[in-house]
């Protein structure tokens, strides 16, 4: 089984051009199932649906929340295709296997003016200060996946022209428009900055630490974080909570559904419609306070 994953993984890598992130996932999904296989007893070459329903049983027996099942349940019916394709398996065990209904939740968005007070807060003079205003600005101003943003590399950028070119999911490539704040933020940092940064060290990473390397997530979360701490806003915020912010806000100052999608990247325009009911529960919270009879 060990065998068989990794093949697939090799798979995802080589031929879908998926992220580290991305393979990391689809991993600990699949130890799940070898895990619970090892307990059965069973064999992936003969699994069939009563495998698979002692598998989903254990899994909702974690009090795992339905979008997490359905994620892993997807894993698997991917996984178990491949192994099929491949001439390893003669049956699909996921073919009668039906995945949980997902809950609807509205993506947790910014108030525009608790993006102005994060953008507009003083961050400092500090090299890593205004690499930090820059990337914030950036994230807000494109609307990138936190992955894409530290994955920008020097030739990502086109000054001149006003816009990058970013690289999302199965390594598709998008261009964005950077914005005047962003792009004055950014040649900035790229002038006058990132030298001091890179302290004679040569990369192509844009955004680079204080050892001349590439940034991390987690430290791009963190600073993040503390930053939206120290501007005043009291709720816990994400990198995500901007990309939100920035369809969300696209939307309300009459952007058309199709160009949030191209701006985003996104393959299908169902997954950009989840913001236009965002903004139609703004529209009820607003009368709802507003009106007389609200």
């Amino acid at each position: 089984m060990d065998q068989m994953i990794d093949r697939f993984l090799n798979y995802l890598s080589v031929e879908k051009g998926l992220s580290l992130n991305t393979l990391s996932a689809y991993s600990q999904d699949l130890k799940k199932l070898t895990e619970q296989f090892k307990k059965q007893r069973a064999r992936i070459d003969t699994a069939g649906r009563k495998e698979m329903r002692l598998f989903l049983s254990d899994l909702r027996g974690q009090a795992l929340s339905s979008s997490s099942i359905t994620r892993i349940l997807s894993t698997l019916r991917t996984f178990f295709k491949f192994l099929s394709n491949e001439g390893m398996i003669h049956h699909d065990p996921m073919a009668q296997i039906a995945s949980p209904k997902r809950a609807y939740r509205l993506p947790k968005v910014l108030h525009p003016k608790e993006v102005e007070a994060l953008l507009n807060f003083n961050k400092g003079d500090s090299p890593t200060s205004i690499r930090d205003d820059a990337m914030i600005e950036l994230l807000y101003a494109t609307g990138l996946r936190v992955s894409e943003l530290i994955r920008l590399l020097m030739t990502s950028i086109n000054m001149e022209g006003g816009y990058l070119v970013s690289k999302g999911k199965g390594a598709k490539e998008r261009i964005v428009p950077i914005g005047q704040y962003a792009r004055q933020k950014l040649d900035h940092y790229i002038l006058h900055t990132r030298p001091l940064l890179l302290k004679g060290k040569d990369t192509k990473d844009l955004f680079i630490n204080r050892s001349g390397k590439g940034m991390s997530r987690q430290a791009f979360w963190k600073l993040l974080k503390r930053y939206a701490h120290k501007a005043g806003i009291e709720r816990p915020i994400s990198p995500h909570m901007l990309r939100h912010s920035f369809a969300t806000h696209l939307l309300d100052g009459g952007a058309d559904l199709r160009s949030v999608q191209l701006l985003l990247g996104h393959a299908d325009i169902s997954t950009s419609q989840i913001y236009t009911h965002v903004s139609r529960e703004r529209l009820k919270a607003i009368h709802q306070k507003s009106h007389p009879r609200g």
